[in-house]
């Protein structure tokens, strides 16, 4: 229905309008993934609007450059920083990281916000499923290969560092017995969409893990997850092939538009009403409640030890293969 929540924002609002009025006390620096499009090119020209400097990690460095020209006709003194990276690589995420952080720049922001639906069986390079490796386990990595960072220049600046994770309301869709990790790094049978929602389900409890483990250690970082709502973008366009012409028609006029579905994240980043909230989920720029297995405190730690382990693992077969 669009009315505002207690935040004063709904469904209708979009990510210009959350964050109207925002003063930045000094500049930020944000790195958004998946920025060449949809969701994350609106939240990267609402970001440049209000100062922030942007890096934008792209596979696409062709379309990030198109990306970055369009937000600079409208935002001429905004910082925009491009720089290659494949999520669907753990090799890729650790030459980028790396890279970035031998510029020596702060990190005040970090959005997860790339998101994949296959249809069909794909494997990464890593030879993971190709949605769970690019949605969960490559931003599972790109955070712990930056969180150091973002630690050291909360403690530095005095302000607070936020984390963002993209999730979905499909998370609800996994039960208990259709979360397990081994089966989604390599799925016996295949469902897309299934697979898109426990990679969405994942997200919500990586976010919720981070903060209990960022407020153990009281720091001044916080994590939290989003639903930015059913947003007519790349992904919504690969679910078409499921269903009929008419049907897609007439659920099209019910999905937000692309300023609509940034909001949520925008809000997340930049208003003053987030801060000190951590280990929530949030829709329509609003909490929620979200399934009792993303809520589930056991569920979470386990899934962040077992990633842990797969790409340490990884990590240390790889150093001695080089």
């Amino acid at each position: 229905m669009g009315l505002p929540g207690a935040s004063g924002y709904g469904s209708k609002s979009t990510g210009e309008e959350v964050t109207e009025g925002v003063s930045l006390s000094c500049n930020l620096t944000a790195i958004i993934t998946g920025a060449t499009s949809g969701i994350g090119a609106e939240t990267a020209r609402v970001l440049a609007k209000r100062g922030v400097k942007l890096v934008i990690p792209a596979r696409d460095i062709k379309r990030a450059v198109e990306v970055k020209k369009i937000i600079l006709r409208e935002s001429p003194q905004a910082e925009i920083i491009i720089m290659e990276m494949d999520l669907s690589s753990f090799d890729s995420i650790q030459t980028f990281c790396s890279n970035f952080i031998s510029l020596g720049l702060p990190l005040n922001i970090l959005i997860n916000n790339a998101g994949k639906y296959n249809q069909r069986l794909d494997l990464s390079g890593d030879k993971f499923e190709m949605t769970f490796a690019t949605n969960y386990l490559g931003h599972y990595l790109l955070t712990e290969l930056l969180l150091e960072k973002m630690v050291q220049t909360a403690s530095t600046t005095g302000i607070e560092g936020r984390i963002i994770n993209l999730s979905s309301v499909v998370h609800s869709w996994v039960g208990r017995g259709g979360f397990q990790f081994c089966n989604m790094l390599n799925p016996k049978e295949y469902n897309g969409t299934l697979v898109y929602a426990q990679s969405k389900l994942a997200n919500i409890l990586h976010a919720k893990e981070i903060a209990r483990q960022l407020r153990e250690r009281k720091v001044k970082v916080t994590a939290n997850a989003v639903h930015p709502g059913i947003v007519n973008t790349g992904i919504i366009r690969d679910y078409k092939g499921l269903i009929t012409d008419l049907t897609f028609f007439l659920v099209s006029r019910l999905l937000k538009s692309i300023p609509q579905g940034a909001s949520t994240t925008c809000y997340a980043a930049l208003s003053s009403q987030m801060i000190g909230v951590s280990g929530r989920y949030l829709a329509d720029c609003n909490d929620r409640i979200c399934s009792n297995l993303a809520e589930d405190e056991k569920e979470a730690q386990k899934l962040w030890e077992e990633t842990h382990a797969l790409i340490q693992k990884r990590l240390v077969s790889q150093s001695y293969c080089a």
